[in-house]
């Protein structure tokens, strides 16, 4: 039989399969990349228990935890649990505190199914404990560099080329923007903070101590980036990407527009995800109002709505142009130029992809070898 596990290090480095006992309800609240919801309670079942607890101890919590998960129902749970271990030799189990969910749960596997499988000590709340460790350190003994940019200069495509970059928008499934929104949702919050823990240790274990950020703001789509890593992207040093206006109209063409609608088709079909996708770039339009002010918004939303109906009616992208180049001549572009302004002094290099991407490469070498 494999011991209970204490080395949460080598359990997320090798992406250990685990069944999480807890209730669905406290899954939904976050979780770990890959883990699978097996439940012990509903949540309508924990709550009778938790209340029982609460009025008449420990002792009837149990005796009534055991009265609603018996018989077929219980039965029906231990097969999911079987049948989870079998498939997983190598994995484990855990619940919120590696307290008494986890250990019934083995105690059935072992007695009932005769499947001996380890849980985890200190369950979840352990773990997370490490993964916020985790990033903390990263913050703390690691260099960090920023790429800006204007929007649309494409520093997402610079930062996929390279190996050592935290994707802050990857984790979050969020562009950044007023527009960034994407057609499957975003994480928890927890969830965020977790796989991006997670991709901060395997990056650690690879040996790399320097990491390339974008340069966000605290809140990207629905998700906040951990206060220590933001306090820090108030201090990293700069490099910025330049782009030709034309190039950049076109990134955003693609990115907002025909990547957008595609991902939608793709989750709705094209009966309903065209609407939806045109209603979400309505919205994100509308979610600007106040900063484009009344007569600008006015005039791009009636671009856009002009360009939705072409692209509804015939399937024509071009004339998402007209308000793309208004909202990036008379919006983004002056914001990006004052917040450059405002942080020029930490700009250490200038360029464009090709020369960006080649100096960050020499960046990462220069202190990977330095003494």
């Amino acid at each position: 039989m494999r011991d209970d596990c204490t080395d949460f290090r080598t359990l997320f480095l090798q992406g250990a399969p685990m069944m999480d006992m807890r209730a669905p309800i406290e899954f939904a609240k976050g979780a770990f990349p890959g883990t699978v919801n097996l439940p012990l309670m509903t949540d309508s079942e924990r709550q009778r228990v938790g209340t029982c607890y609460k009025q008449q101890g420990q002792a009837a919590a149990i005796t009534l935890g055991h009265q609603l998960v018996s018989g077929e129902v219980k039965q029906a749970r231990l097969d999911a649990w079987a049948q989870f271990a079998k498939a997983h030799p190598d994995g484990y189990l855990y619940c919120f505190r590696g307290g008494l969910r986890s250990q019934i749960a083995q105690q059935w596997l072992k007695q009932d199914a005769g499947i001996d499988y380890p849980r985890i000590t200190g369950g979840y709340k352990a773990l997370r404990t490490f993964l916020l460790e985790t990033t903390t350190q990263a913050v703390a003994q690691c260099d960090f560099v920023l790429i800006g940019g204007l929007t649309g200069t494409g520093k997402t495509d610079v930062l996929t080329q390279l190996d050592n970059v935290i994707d802050l928008e990857g984790h979050a499934n969020h562009r950044g923007s007023s527009f960034g929104k994407r057609a499957t949702g975003q994480p928890a919050q927890i969830d965020f903070e977790n796989a991006l823990a997670i991709d901060v240790l395997r990056k650690r274990d690879r040996g790399i101590g320097q990491f390339v950020l974008e340069d966000e703001g605290r809140i990207v789509g629905s998700c906040t980036v951990p206060l220590e890593l933001y306090q820090g992207m108030q201090h990293y040093p700069l490099v910025w990407l330049e782009d030709s206006f034309d190039n950049r109209v076109e990134r955003i063409l693609r990115d907002y527009v025909i990547d957008l609608s595609a991902e939608f088709v793709a989750l709705h079909g094209p009966e309903q995800g065209l609407p939806a996708f045109a209603e979400r770039l309505q919205q994100s339009m509308a979610r600007i109002y106040k900063r484009l002010g009344g007569e600008r918004f006015q005039r791009l939303s009636s671009l856009l709505h002009q360009a939705l109906d072409e692209q509804l009616r015939s399937g024509s992208v071009e004339a998402h142009r007209g308000w793309i180049e208004g909202l990036l001549n008379e919006y983004y572009d002056p914001m990006y130029a004052y917040q450059r302004e405002a942080k020029a002094e930490r700009i250490e290099f200038i360029g464009d992809a090709v020369q960006v991407k080649a100096y960050l490469e020499a960046r990462a070498l220069r202190d990977t070898v330095a003494p």
